[in-house]
This record gives C-alpha cells, structure tokens and sequence, in this order.
C-alpha cells in the first residue's frame, strides 16, 4: 500500500473527503519526522516504536574490487514492531472487525411551501402587422482545390 492508497483507505472516516484524509496523514508523518528529528523516540501502543539510531564509524568492502572502504558514521531511522503487531502478523492473534466509518449526516429535506400562482390580467392590444426580417444570406465561399504535383523519379 502506497500513500495515495492509504489516503484512499481513510477517506471513509473523513466523510467521503480525500483532502482531509491526506492531511491527516500530512500531518502524523510530519510530527514523527520532527520528533524523531529531536532524538526523541514515538510509541505507539500495540504498533511500534520510531527512534533515531546513531550508527558508528565501520570499515567496509567495495564488492567489485575487493578494497576495503571506510564508512563514515551516520543516523538512521529504525521501527521497532510492538509485541501486538507482531502477534497480528505471526497469526497468534486475530484483528477484530475495521472500524466502520460514521454515517454521513442526513440533511432533513426543507418542505417547500406552494408557490401562490397570481394570474395577470392580459391587457388588450391592438393586432399588429407581423412582419418578417429576411437575413441576408452571404454566398458561400468556393473553397480552393489545391493540386498537388506528382513527382516523378
């Protein structure tokens, strides 16, 4: 499952809206980035644990050549799985049903009052000539046959 997945899996629970979804996410990726950034560790009970790993200086092997290669300390991010994701995974432990999404509230339809028809009198009106405009009609434009030489070899 992708991020765009994943959004699509929560939108659901956020009344049928993949915007609200994706900053939800947004916004739990972006406060483990930045706690993790500080050093601190997230857990999150019967999930796992976020925390930065200080990996120190070590020698190493380029494969192609065989020299030995000196590889600089760096920090990394490593998850820690809980004992209840694992159990989950393992099949020791059953999930129970997915949490369904609340019901999207029903608009009660407003009764619409009956529109009061007034009818208008018709004055009398003196009967006019009914006169009929012609337009003008443009010739039409010959269009242009356009010979293609044939070329010869």
């Amino acid at each position: 499952m992708n991020k765009a997945q994943f959004i699509a899996a929560l939108a659901p629970h956020f009344n049928d809206s993949k915007r609200e979804a994706a900053h939800a996410v947004e916004i739990v990726f972006d406060t483990i980035t930045r706690t993790m950034s500080k050093g601190e560790d997230v857990m999150i009970n019967d999930f796992g644990k976020f925390k930065k790993v200080d990996r120190k200086a070590r020698m190493g092997r380029n494969p192609f050549t065989g020299e030995t290669i000196k590889i600089k300390a760096s920090k990394k991010a490593r998850f820690l799985p809980a004992k209840g994701l694992k159990d989950v995974i393992s099949g020791e432990r059953k999930l129970g049903p997915a949490p369904k999404p609340e019901p999207k509230p029903v608009a009660k339809p407003v009764a619409k009052k009956a529109a009061v028809k007034k009818v208008a009198k018709k004055k009398p009106t003196a009967k006019k000539k009914a006169v009929k405009k012609v337009a003008k009609r443009k010739p039409a434009a010959k269009k242009k046959v356009v010979k293609k030489a044939a070329k010869k070899r």
